[in-house]
């Protein structure tokens, strides 16, 4: 009996458009007193991509609402809220073109946000 070992290649190959952006280095604007939005990535369909830094006990100013399409947001630490309920650290949420909530957190957290739509 013989098996075949099938192993990657040493190095990946990295082809046209291949991008990377530290968070560190990463622009960073705050939107409302306490967060922070640092801007990794945008792309020629108008998808982008964020971490959103959010202090303890802040909060969105008004309402967040989706458009024109929908938010990918992925919980990296902290707690945050949605005016609704908590989403731990770990938690993805896919947040419809249209829909809207009030982010907010007691905790203080950190978020990667992806919109794929612009």
């Amino acid at each position: 009996m013989t098996t075949e070992q099938n192993t990657p290649t040493a190095e990946p190959i990295a082809g046209p458009g291949y991008v990377w952006a530290a968070v560190h280095d990463a622009p960073t604007r705050e939107l409302f007193p306490g967060i922070r939005l640092r801007s990794l990535w945008a792309g020629d369909n108008g998808a982008h991509a964020h971490v959103l830094e959010m202090d303890p006990n802040s909060r969105w100013e008004g309402i967040d609402v989706h458009e024109p399409g929908p938010e990918e947001v992925y919980v990296v630490s902290g707690v945050f809220n949605d005016g609704q309920r908590d989403y731990p650290a770990g938690s993805f949420i896919h947040a419809p073109a249209g829909s809207s909530h009030i982010p907010r957190t007691t905790t203080g957290c950190r978020l990667f946000l992806f919109y794929p739509e612009g």
